[in-house]
């Protein structure tokens, strides 16, 4: 039994550490931004134009209080204002990432 249990923690653990979850990306973001939001958002300082209603993404990465955890979060639910992107969890913190890195 004992045997049993240390088998199953084992797996556990490397299954835990073969599938844990990577560093955000912001490079990958950029790419996101640019394919998803540049038609709103100024998303890098070599865009020109942006919507007059959708702030820049580095005036939203310098908020007091940016959380590049609770923006991903926020970006993987739809919204009104913005299209369904249908992001995946690594693609919505890569994003968020690239957002706070453009805040710097």
């Amino acid at each position: 039994m004992k045997r049993r249990i240390a088998v199953l923690l084992s797996l556990t653990f490397l299954t835990a550490l073969a599938t844990g979850a990577r560093a955000a990306d912001p490079f990958e973001g950029e790419t996101i931004a640019k394919r998803w939001c540049a038609s709103c958002h100024v998303v890098s300082s070599e865009q020109k134009h942006g919507n007059t209603q959708a702030p820049p993404f580095s005036e939203i990465g310098k908020k007091p209080g940016f959380d590049a955890a609770k923006l991903a979060l926020f970006l993987l639910e739809p919204h009104p204002k913005m299209p369904n992107m249908s992001l995946t969890r690594n693609e919505a913190s890569d994003l968020a990432a690239y957002i706070k890195k453009q805040g710097e």
